[in-house]
């Protein structure tokens, strides 16, 4: 009798034709093509579900909550009242998950372009998309650019929870959404957006941030650790028409809240903002200056 066949499949991530990230394969849960990119579901042999888009990794089960409540706790916990959060992107329902956390929040709205996102992971990854029937929030299947560029409501936060700006998200990094959604914030009002790698991205970061110039007061970068993003290194962007990330941020209501979070806690909060050299001096005359005071000098 023949030995049973195991198949050595791998799902195979390129970046930037220099760089190769590999993933041991154990069997396929979603695959289908919609009329924007190609949607992938698949159980890992480490790292749990893994959804990708166009053979890109958007996460895994296992590292997904580091991604997800930094993008949420960091602002939430920095705006002295949020009760209204806009969320573009984000179709995995994670940052939604993270922010229905937050027991002041009443209305959340979530555009996201891409239905078939928003089905692959209701099916397959419900720890991660079990907020998207919360009574708080309104789901909205539609483009981004043109739901924020139609808007007259008011937020006190706006998430940018977009994949890399190639295909659909492209519009998502340029100068005219950051003024429309500038428009829609609250005086306190803060933006959030998905900022890519500090090693591999530098030529996107400082454009994105430039385009946010105009339209807010502070501008400033924060930084997480990933398993599954090219660097191990991924970055957000803070636009805020006012608070400081640091200044404003008073880790008593993080104790008060009482949140179950794993990854995200005041220290982590505070320690984001303090950027490697290499990174200030790149994005030197971009970003605004904490008014913390720096334990390391320049």
């Amino acid at each position: 009798m023949s030995e049973p066949c195991h198949l050595n499949l791998w799902v195979r991530e390129d970046h930037k034709g220099f760089l190769e990230t590999h993933y041991r394969v154990e069997k396929t849960l979603f695959s289908e093509k919609s009329p924007f990119q190609q949607i992938d579901v698949v159980e890992t042999a480490g790292l749990g579900r893994m959804l990708l888009n166009d053979g890109i990794v958007m996460l895994s089960e296992r590292d997904e909550f580091v991604y997800h409540e930094m993008i949420a706790h960091v602002p939430l916990f920095v705006h002295p009242n949020p009760r209204r959060v806009l969320v573009i992107g984000g179709g995995d329902g994670g940052s939604v998950r993270e922010i229905m956390k937050h027991s002041g929040i009443e209305r959340v709205v979530m555009v996201e372009i891409d239905e078939v996102v928003v089905r692959a992971c209701r099916a397959h990854m419900p720890d991660v998309s079990c907020a998207l029937d919360d009574p708080r929030l309104e789901l909205r299947i539609q483009d981004g650019v043109h739901y924020v560029a139609q808007c007259r409501e008011t937020f006190d936060l706006v998430i940018v929870d977009s994949t890399d700006p190639i295909g659909p998200a492209t519009p998502l990094f340029n100068r005219d959404f950051y003024q429309q959604a500038a428009a829609l914030l609250g005086p306190d009002g803060i933006l959030v957006s998905q900022a890519e790698s500090p090693f591999y991205d530098p030529e996107l970061q400082g454009p994105m941030l430039r385009n946010q110039r105009p339209f807010f007061a502070r501008l400033h970068l924060y930084l997480f650790s990933t398993l599954t993003y090219p660097g191990g290194t991924w970055s957000f962007g803070f636009a805020s028409k006012g608070p400081c990330p640091l200044v404003d941020f008073d880790p008593q209501r993080v104790a008060a809240a009482g949140l179950a979070t794993r990854y995200y806690n005041p220290g982590i909060h505070r320690a984001a903002f303090m950027l490697p050299t290499f990174v200030r001096d790149t994005l030197a005359g971009v970003l605004d200056p904490l008014g913390w005071p720096d334990p390391e000098p320049r």
